[in-house]
């Protein structure tokens, strides 16, 4: 467990501002910033960002909340890593609670047995025979730290001999445990191709058989440390030249990697044995680069090229494909030297909504009028996922690749409604009342003494949930970060009261006069209190609430 006293020192240094444009472009609007929201699609920016108040809200979808919140958000994790997380872009330490499992421990396992894989490879020259075949130079073996996982009997006796524990090298994948509790090293014989955090710090491993064994590559289980799918092999090295160049190439393979950062395309990365998927958009999105998808022209690389070319146009990512054809990969054409044609390859991709369109015309036969209706039906599927912007603009490229009127491809664009997450019907002065508590919460107690939910007729949930205290963030953030919601002093508090006390008795009053279940006496005595109570609001006095 993390120490409380630690959380709220990350929490103070903080920016949202760095923190959310990590991940987003955000673009100065008077005091705050704004951009278009992560969290759904939207042509006109709602998404904004208060440096003053630490937050941010969209007014679109609804989403808010402060920089941790934002982060779990984005990445989809659970509050610990997300601090975690924080503090290790940020370089701010985190101290734990003596009495829980420190991660320390386990990284320390990571490091070690690293250091160990690498001291073996020396002395494997099958391991050395490989690499130099396929074109690997010291200089770049050196760099990704490639090493050799050899007996599993010889990397326990190592993890003994050096006294690091074993359930820390099973909780980091290093270890397994087969039947009737045995523990086995999940890589044996294998190269090894340590993996890294986007900070650097080593979270896994990936191996490749030099011998003959069925499974060719293989990863490090998930664990705490270690999520395949959001993770980018070489990312922590290609960071900044992905940055300085505005463009990230995604290949398929460790040695695709390797090699291209060999010739020079040292913005290259790989996915790990899995397809592209959105949870790798937090990596994609900084500094917001071209997008190169770098994939083998098999069945698998095309398919896999397609679905991501499907995702990253349906959020107007920029970028395209490349297709490698004849069996030839990147590694390959590193090895032959045709470098010049890699950099010509990869200075012109296929932008990806053609190339889906392209290819979702190339499975049918466009001869044959039943094929190309269904050609249509799949391409507009496809282009009413895109903005609205897109969708006009290849409505005419579709109609010239299949060669149909214009006027045939009937695309119904989307609308994203506007509504505020506050409530179709709002009442500024309930807001305002509910604002100034959020800031400052001292003033509460002096609040509950005249008023309860029941005088609350526009926001009665949202005041129950802040007096009950809890949590919904993205709620409270949209009063919060709204200008039109003033925050009070205690003066204009105790005025607002009187105003909703006086909104609230007026309307009782009436509903007093129609009740037909009260004999005229007592009918009589709740209209005297309500006047009399009225004329005290009128000359600005406070009297608490009663339920009649």
């Amino acid at each position: 467990m993390i120490d409380k006293n630690s959380i709220e020192n990350l929490k103070s240094r903080l920016d949202i501002v760095d923190v959310i444009g990590n991940y987003i472009e955000l673009k100065k609007s008077g005091a705050n910033y704004k951009a278009r929201c992560p969290f759904h699609n939207e042509e006109t920016p709602s998404f904004v960002v208060s440096p003053a108040k630490q937050i941010y809200h969209c007014f679109g979808c609804g989403a808010g909340g402060d920089a941790i919140s934002f982060v779990m958000e984005y990445d989809k994790l659970s509050y610990p890593e997300a601090l975690e997380k924080l503090a290790n872009d940020f370089n701010i330490p985190l101290i734990y609670t003596k009495n829980n499992f420190d991660k320390k421990d386990e990284r320390k396992v990571l490091e070690q047995i690293n250091i160990f894989y690498k001291r073996c490879f020396n002395d494997k020259e099958k391991a050395k025979s490989y690499l130099i075949d396929r074109g690997v130079y010291n200089s770049s073996r050196e760099k990704f730290e490639i090493g050799y996982a050899p007996s599993s009997e010889q990397v326990i006796s190592f993890l003994k001999e050096n006294f690091l524990s074993e359930e820390d090298s099973v909780k980091t994948g290093i270890l397994g445990v087969g039947e009737q509790g045995r523990i086995y090293a999940r890589l044996v014989n294998r190269i090894t191709f340590p993996i890294f955090s986007p900070n650097g710090k080593i979270v896994g491993f990936g191996g490749r058989t030099i011998s003959n064994h069925p499974a060719k590559y293989i990863n490090s289980p998930q664990t705490p440390f270690f999520n395949k799918s959001k993770l980018l092999y070489g990312y922590h090295l290609a960071r900044e030249n992905i940055l300085r160049k505005n463009r990230i190439i995604i290949t398929e393979g460790y040695l695709d990697v390797i090699m291209l950062h060999q010739a020079g395309f040292n913005e290259s990365v790989a996915t790990l044995g899995t397809a592209l998927t959105k949870e790798h958009l937090p990596l994609l999105r900084r500094g917001e680069p071209q997008i190169v998808l770098s994939y083998d022209g098999d069945s698998a690389g095309i398919s896999a090229a397609l679905k991501a070319s499907k995702m990253l146009s349906s959020l107007s990512m920029n970028g395209g494909v490349v297709i490698f054809d004849g069996g030839q990969d990147p590694a390959d054409m590193v090895k032959s030297g045709k470098i010049d044609e890699l950099n010509s390859l990869f200075n012109r991709p296929k932008p990806f909504i053609p190339f889906v369109l392209e290819k979702i015309a190339n499975n049918y036969d466009l001869s044959n009028p039943l094929q190309k209706e269904k050609a249509l039906n799949e391409a507009v599927d496809f282009i009413k996922t895109l903005s609205n912007v897109l969708q006009d603009e290849y409505k005419e490229y579709l109609s010239v690749l299949l060669q149909v009127d214009k006027r045939v491809i009937r695309i119904r664009k989307k609308y994203i409604s506007k509504q505020n997450n506050i409530g179709k019907k709002e009442d500024l002065a309930e807001l305002s009342i509910i604002k100034t508590i959020l800031l400052k919460p001292q003033f509460l107690d002096m609040v509950l003494d005249f008023v309860d939910e029941t005088v609350f007729s526009t926001h009665k949930e949202i005041f129950l949930k802040l007096i009950h205290e809890e949590s919904d963030d993205s709620l409270f953030s949209g009063i919060l970060i709204r200008d039109d919601i003033k925050e009070l002093g205690e003066k204009e508090l105790k005025s607002q009261l009187c105003y909703l006390l006086l909104g609230h008795y007026k309307i009782e009053l009436e509903s007093i006069k129609k009740r037909e279940d009260l004999d005229f006496e007592k009918k009589s005595f709740y209209i005297r209190k309500i006047q009399y109570n009225l004329q005290k609001l009128k000359k600005g006095e406070l009297v608490s609430y009663e339920k009649i």
